[in-house]
């Protein structure tokens, strides 16, 4: 029996030419995609597979957030693939659950194999990240935090859509709540941050990971 895969990214080329690789296995096969995180979520929740393959950078819900999602939720084990080595993306990754970082520079022979040690249990990262890990852990530095740590998740989603570029009322849409809702988090968010102007949430959002630059 062939194990389940959940792709989600939101470049169709990329999507595809991953769905072919796994495809191409006689043990692997998609059973769905996804091109935002909010699909992901939903997808995941549908088919419960065993890996979702998941871009940190997504439309609507951002990879970490959804992989967070996935992962409290207990459906799928999560494998991030994503084109940053730095620390700070893969620390917030692992954070949210996710049991791989694959860097999109990665052979397709090591995008597989990161896919089965997921799918067996086991974690699986990069040679890039795995000694950017050995290195936080032998000369750990003083970490400050982000002060994305202060926002819940739901502000934290709401953040991503006015980088994206929202309004209240698109992000009432979004989200299915009330415009008065979303006005609420919009100024919870502002208050928490101390950023009172839309152009310096965009800034932090992008600083932060949430929304492409």
């Amino acid at each position: 029996m062939k194990s389940s895969v959940i792709l989600a990214e939101d470049h169709e080329m990329l999507r595809d030419g991953l769905r072919s690789l796994i495809e191409e296995t006689d043990d692997l096969e998609v059973v769905a995609e996804a091109s935002d995180g909010a699909a992901a979520v939903a997808l995941a929740a549908q088919h419960r597979p065993d890996v979702m393959v998941m871009d940190i950078w997504l439309p609507r819900l951002s990879g970490i957030e959804a992989t967070r999602k996935v992962v409290e939720e207990g459906r799928s084990r999560v494998l991030i693939l994503s084109q940053h080595e730095s620390w700070g993306y893969v620390q917030e990754a692992l954070k949210a659950g996710a049991a791989g970082y694959l860097v999109k520079t990665s052979s397709a022979t090591q995008l597989l194999m990161a896919i089965r040690a997921v799918r067996s249990g086991r974690m699986y990262l990069s040679p890039e990240i795995a000694g950017q890990v050995v290195g936080a852990l032998t000369r750990p530095q003083p970490a400050l935090g982000s002060p994305l740590g202060g926002l819940s998740g739901r502000e934290r989603e709401v953040l991503q859509l006015i980088g994206e570029g929202l309004s209240s009322k698109e992000i009432a849409s979004a989200l299915d709540v009330s415009t008065r809702t979303a006005e609420a988090h919009r100024a919870n968010v502002m208050h928490k941050l101390n950023i009172h102007k839309v152009a310096g949430l965009v800034r932090f959002a992008i600083r932060e990971g949430l929304i492409a630059p």
